[in-house]
């Protein structure tokens, strides 16, 4: 039923922004082993709910991803409208309890902004599109190169979120990396202000990573 597999995305991608952006407003950059502790939040994330809802949606939690396999025709349109909007819905949910939890519960947050993305490390606007844009591309890549390979199955989800880590590695002090869409509206639509006013950047960036991760995927594949 194609209701289950909206749920699994809204709960998939809830989890990724909640445990991701929370470890980046609990942690951020700046304490010891903070960078790589919040990249690790964000790929296990992934490696998680790729072994808990990968059976019953694919585990996209990304409109970029779902973007990809569109393109890819592993995916029709209606399921790619369907996905898109359960990813949204799942990670402003997700930033709504977090924005909840430091108005009522005092939760920390050293980005003040509940770990929304920013143009700022990347030295503006151009800068961080090329950021989001080479990332999302190494990120979408790797899933369909992965995801093609049926002797890969098993292990798929774990090479899935290492790749989401390693990309997040070099992209956190960059733009606070997003490579997916829906996992920075969520948090912008919060914090309001530049993150808010920049969102554009991180709906763009990856979307047009992702294109170019399919033109590539099929170069490559071509006999």
């Amino acid at each position: 039923m194609a209701e289950r597999k909206y749920l699994a995305e809204v709960i998939g991608t809830f989890v990724l922004v909640f445990m991701g952006c929370g470890s980046a407003m609990l942690l951020g950059v700046g304490a010891e082993g903070g960078h790589l502790a919040v990249a690790f939040a964000f790929g296990l994330s992934i490696v998680a709910m790729a072994y808990v809802i990968g059976g019953v949606s694919g585990c996209h939690i990304n409109p970029a991803v779902s973007l990809s396999m569109l393109m890819d025709k592993r995916m029709p349109l209606k399921d790619f409208v369907g996905y898109v909007i359960s990813q949204t819905l799942g990670a402003v949910a997700a930033a709504a309890l977090l924005f909840i939890m430091t108005r009522s519960f005092n939760m920390p947050d050293i980005t003040e902004s509940l770990g929304a993305n920013g143009v700022a490390g990347a030295g503006g606007i151009g800068g961080a599109l090329i950021v989001e844009i080479v990332l999302t591309f190494i990120f979408v890549l790797t899933i369909l190169g992965v995801t093609a390979q049926e002797k890969m199955a098993s292990v798929a989800g774990l090479v899935i979120g290492l790749a989401l880590v390693f990309v997040h590695i070099v992209g956190i002090p960059l733009t606070g990396t997003s490579v997916n869409p829906a996992r920075s509206l969520g948090p912008a639509i919060f914090a309001g202000g530049a993150a808010l006013t920049n969102v554009w950047v991180f709906i763009v960036g990856p979307l047009a990573g992702a294109v170019l991760a399919v033109v590539a995927h099929r170069f490559i594949k071509s006999k």
